[in-house]
């Protein structure tokens, strides 16, 4: 299926993946210590810092449309420097927002940038690199953001270790510096344009929003195929969600054993991230596999990985053989996001028509903004009536991802479930539109404009 077929080298990647790592390294500098960072650096209460924080994050959720649609206008690269250099400027002046109407402004700044940059990050992936380089992107980039943030925890660390509490006002520039340097190097990418419906170029490279203006968000409501990909991974964000969230919980409360375990998984699982994960992708990628059915491999590694905190919660063995047998259960876990995540990733944005691909992620993106929502309540909720019932119920949500990935292979475009094309494929007759063989799924919500 991929004889023949090479991956497209993406102009300035290098400037891309090192702006992922260095900015990766400021967002680890602050994330871990989120709520002392802040009330060190503004000098406000815990309970004001955290009520602004939530408020702040909600009225993120809500802008994600905008940004979609921000994308879909000025396109991907542009919306991406515009937020690097918010989020610049945000952490440059939290050190002089000692008020609370000063540091509620700039949170709210900065929180509108941060909930809509996963989404001009995954556009960005797609308005520069086509095919399987989709897939090393995301591969690339998960592994750099989690290496970046490890080593930023430990930067931050150091920093406060050497000038105490008043080492976040210099953890807070630190930020400023790395987001502006990111944004720097993104200007050295250079998006690249398809064809259009199978039409050769559009004339100079432009894009092809110029040749037919972009539909709303009504196109996307009415993609079924879409919503139901959107939907599927919603079950399988929730399964995300459990490694920051249940996982502490569920050690401290249910096996009661040290909370050194939740540093030592936290610890596997980034090492194996940064250290494994373009290993795994690229062999994924070059066996062949159908993003779909890898993505749905991942959920399958997931469940099994969630059957197993059942089994270890139902035993309850010695100290020694628990602490072994979550190690195996995180890396179980973490290999089927490795598998899952790049897939997944690149099946959403191939899957997204280019003119409004940035209104197809904000919806895509609300999957992730979702579950992390819902994941806090959901997950204490079933914990507080047995500690194995939240597992039971992430088991089931990730054999229903996997069932639903399979059953809509057939209903998305061939470019998004193939990273690679087998273009050597005759196509004798491409100005008929009538044969199964039709790569786009635009034909199908454009006929009825």
């Amino acid at each position: 299926m991929i004889k023949g077929m090479r991956e497209e080298r993406v102009a300035g990647e290098r400037s891309l993946l090192l702006g992922v790592g260095i900015s990766a390294i400021g967002i680890g500098m602050y994330i871990p210590f989120s709520l002392v960072f802040f009330h060190h650096v503004t000098g406000l209460s815990f309970a004001l810092v955290g009520i602004v924080l939530t408020v702040t994050g909600l009225a993120g959720l809500a802008v994600m449309p905008l940004a979609g649609s921000a994308v879909d206008r000025f396109g991907a690269r542009k919306v991406n420097l515009l937020l690097y250099a918010v989020r610049a400027l945000g952490f440059a002046l939290y050190p002089l927002a000692g008020s609370l109407p000063a540091f509620a402004a700039v949170a709210l700044i900065t929180a509108l940038a941060d909930r809509s940059f996963p989404i001009v990050q995954q556009s960005l992936i797609g308005e520069v690199a086509r095919g399987g380089a989709r897939d090393r992107l995301q591969a690339s980039i998960r592994a750099l953001q989690n290496a970046g943030m490890g080593a930023g925890a430990l930067i931050v660390s150091g920093v406060l270790a050497l000038w105490g509490t008043e080492g976040f006002t210099y953890t807070a520039w630190g930020n400023a510096v790395a987001f502006a340097l990111a944004g720097l190097l993104v200007t050295r990418v250079k998006p690249v344009r398809d064809h259009v419906n199978g039409e050769p170029g559009t004339g100079g490279g432009a894009p092809a929003s110029a040749k037919r203006p972009p539909a709303g968000y009504r196109m996307v409501l009415a993609d079924r195929p879409f919503l139901g990909l959107t939907a599927t991974n919603f079950l399988t964000a929730l399964g995300y969600s459990a490694l920051s969230v249940l996982f502490p919980l569920y050690i401290s409360t249910w096996l009661h054993g040290p909370d050194s375990l939740t540093g030592a998984a936290f610890t596997v699982n980034t090492a194996l991230c940064a250290g494994i994960g373009v290993l795994i992708a690229r062999r994924v990628r070059r066996s062949g596999a159908r993003r779909t059915r890898s993505a749905a491999l991942g959920a399958l590694l997931f469940a099994a990985a969630f059957v197993g905190q059942i089994v270890l919660g139902t035993v309850r063995p010695g100290q020694t053989a628990t602490l072994v047998a979550l190690l195996v259960i995180v890396v179980v876990y973490t290999i089927g996001e490795l598998i899952h995540s790049p897939s997944g990733g690149a099946l959403s944005v191939s899957a997204a028509p280019e003119a409004v691909r940035g209104r197809y992620l904000a919806t895509y993106q609300l999957s992730y903004s979702l579950a992390t929502a819902l994941a806090p309540s959901l997950f204490t909720g079933l914990l507080a009536l047995d500690g194995r019932l939240p597992w039971a119920f992430l088991t089931v949500a990730a054999l229903g991802a996997a069932l639903a990935l399979t059953r809509l292979e057939r209903h998305l475009p061939a470019e998004a479930v193939y990273a690679s094309q087998p273009s050597a494929t005759p196509s004798p007759a491409p100005a008929t539109g009538t044969g199964t063989e039709a790569s786009t799924r635009e034909p199908a919500t454009t006929a009825t404009a």
